[in-house]
């Protein structure tokens, strides 16, 4: 009913299509832009195609310095080539044909997305591959100074002898087991009447959808198209980096026909230190003072991450307060991207009290401190006695002997004729 015909009997795609009555006029077709742009000439095959924008895309990657205008046009060349309906339409069209207007390079699937919606834009240029993770175990020294490690990674790269076909060119065909879907429906009786249907990867293919002759492969790989490569890159922890920060290196995964290997990935995780603890680019040490330190001074030496000798003392006279904090200015972190600037140092002071002092030691103190003022008695004063506790404990009697002191002694229980009770006048 929809497509029976429209008024004027004109046909509202033809001017999609080459052929199509509505079809524009048009001058001299520049096709061979693309296939300059790669390098390859115009009856390059599809491995030379691939080698070639692998290549400049490695060149002119913008995470390698390349330039990021340079790199999509790369990539779009590789997008139109290496498709071979858009190919075909580019060498008849050039880039009319496959622009993104609706021009004659959409196919009749791209129109009717169009008009009834349905899947986006496809992504440009090859899919990539997993990135590989691996955690770095360094230690705040490593941080505070940096330092440059020559860490060893196990990957599969293309096998050089078969340029990742796998065997010679061609011999790789559909699986006839799975029909080059990579995949096979099993069923299996669960039960009288009833059956269940599973998905499982092809045993021929191990999901590929594609085979080759035991005798075509490649005696490198043995088919596999890729061989296991042991690569050692050089880590550098800059100054300043943080726990969790990235170091990534592009491109240096596993490698895989027909994608771009993804990144190789190290995460900085920071190992804790004896002295210091960090927060931002602030560092901050915990000190223990005697109450002789506290009363009459300190002097210390710190020795910092970067083999300094800090030494710290406190101005003559001047007591020092259990969990006072001070602060030195420029003893800290380096900042990110400038090592020359860093950050704070906090030192935490706790007062160590002695258990007991002697009389002797008593007597000495006190009359050297202020005496204390003695309280005011009246004689009628009880006196008690002080004991340790948890202060966890606090709070915690509420219920312990209540009311116990008012029970009767004999059997009448509460209220009973033994109990005292108070009676209003």
């Amino acid at each position: 009913m929809f497509f029976g015909g429209f008024p004027g009997g004109g046909d509202p795609f033809s001017e999609h299509f080459s052929g199509g009555g509505g079809a524009r006029s048009r001058g001299p077709v520049d096709n061979e832009e693309y296939y300059k742009v790669l390098g390859v000439p115009k009856d390059a095959d599809d491995n030379t195609i691939k080698k070639a924008y692998r290549k400049l895309a490695l060149k002119n990657h913008p995470d390698k310095g390349g330039d990021p205008d340079k790199f999509k046009e790369i990539s779009m060349a590789y997008d139109v080539l290496s498709d071979a309906q858009k190919r075909k339409m580019y060498d008849q069209y050039g880039k009319d044909g496959v622009n993104e207007e609706g021009g004659p390079g959409h196919t009749p699937d791209d129109i009717f997305s169009m008009f009834f919606g349905g899947g986006g834009r496809r992504q440009s240029g090859p899919r990539r591959g997993e990135n590989l993770v691996h955690p770095l175990r360094v230690s705040l020294e490593d941080l505070y100074n940096g330092k440059t490690c020559r860490l060893a990674i196990n990957r599969n790269r293309l096998c050089s002898a078969c340029a990742g076909r796998g065997g010679k060119e061609g011999a790789e065909r559909p699986c006839g087991a799975c029909n080059g879907h990579g995949v096979q429906i099993q069923y299996r009786q669960i039960g009288p009447g009833m059956v269940q249907k599973m998905q499982a990867t092809c045993s021929d293919c191990s999901g590929e959808g594609k085979v080759i002759n035991p005798r075509d492969r490649c005696r490198e790989c043995q088919g596999k198209k890729v061989v296991k490569e042991r690569k050692v890159l050089e880590v550098h922890v800059t100054p300043g980096m943080k726990n969790g920060e990235k170091i990534t290196f592009h491109e240096e995964a596993d490698e895989t026909p027909g994608m771009l290997p993804g990144d190789v990935v190290f995460v900085i995780q920071s190992k804790p230190h004896d002295t210091f603890q960090r927060k931002g680019a602030d560092l901050i040490m915990e000190k223990k003072l005697s109450l002789a330190e506290s009363l009459c001074g300190f002097d210390f030496v710190v020795q910092h991450m970067d083999g300094r000798a800090l030494r710290l003392r406190s101005a003559p006279g001047k007591v020092t307060k259990h969990e006072h904090l001070q602060v030195i200015p420029h003893e800290g972190m380096p900042h990110a991207g400038n090592p020359y600037v860093k950050g704070r140092l906090f030192v935490l002071f706790k007062v160590v009290f002695p258990e007991t002092l002697d009389q002797l030691a008593v007597s000495a103190i006190a009359s050297v401190l202020p005496q204390p003022t003695a309280p005011a008695l009246t004689g009628e004063e009880e006196e008690c006695t002080l004991e340790d506790i948890d202060p966890a404990q606090f709070g915690q009697n509420d219920a312990v002997n209540a009311g116990g002191a008012y029970d009767s002694d004999e059997e009448g229980g509460r209220g009973g004729p033994g109990r005292v009770q108070c009676q209003n006048m």
